[in-house]
């Protein structure tokens, strides 16, 4: 029997591939579309590795199915840059050595740039104080940025500088909207 063909919009590319209507996005993309910067940690959405952003959301793509994705975007870490300029996330990572063996780092950046989009838009985390006014912009404490981020291990331990990473993105963001 032959297999489905769908299309997914992978990093600004259309690329067709031809999956069994059981393989998951992480597989779609690393095995049939060579796209490895979405890592399979656990395999089971316990670790945030294969974490990419799906239609603009944070998704983990190991519990994906692919066929079910059919004419998505997906952008992974690789296709954060813009004109071979890195994402202000993933330059803070750098600054801020937000990663030790890197294993996790592009799930913990497509994480990032997710969750800073969903606080930009005013969806609040189960730390957000319940009294804020809802035309009121939530404040990215580090409590706010662990809570957020929490579905994302490290298992080298560099928590501390991976949320020094995001306030210092979050932050240039807040500077690049007061422009």
């Amino acid at each position: 029997m032959q297999e489905p063909t769908i299309t997914l919009v992978v990093d600004g590319t259309e690329r067709p591939v031809s999956i069994d209507p059981r393989t998951t996005l992480l597989d779609a993309l690393r095995d049939r579309l060579s796209v490895i910067s979405p890592k399979k940690g656990c395999d089971h959405g316990q670790c945030g590795a294969c974490t990419v952003l799906l239609d603009g959301r944070r998704t983990l793509s190991c519990l994906t199915l692919a066929i079910a994705k059919d004419g998505s975007e997906v952008v992974t870490s690789a296709g954060l840059p813009v004109a071979d300029r890195l994402h202000p996330v993933q330059e803070a990572f750098l600054e801020h050595d937000g990663l030790q063996c890197g294993y996790c780092t592009p799930g913990q950046i497509c994480s990032a740039v997710g969750m800073l989009a969903e606080a930009e838009a005013g969806h609040a985390s189960s730390v957000t104080d319940p009294g804020l006014d809802p035309d009121e912009r939530i404040e990215l404490t580090d409590d706010e940025i662990r809570e957020r981020m929490s579905g994302n291990l490290c298992r080298c331990g560099a928590y501390v500088n991976i949320v020094a990473a995001i306030r210092e993105a979050a932050r240039s963001g807040e500077r690049a909207d007061a422009r």
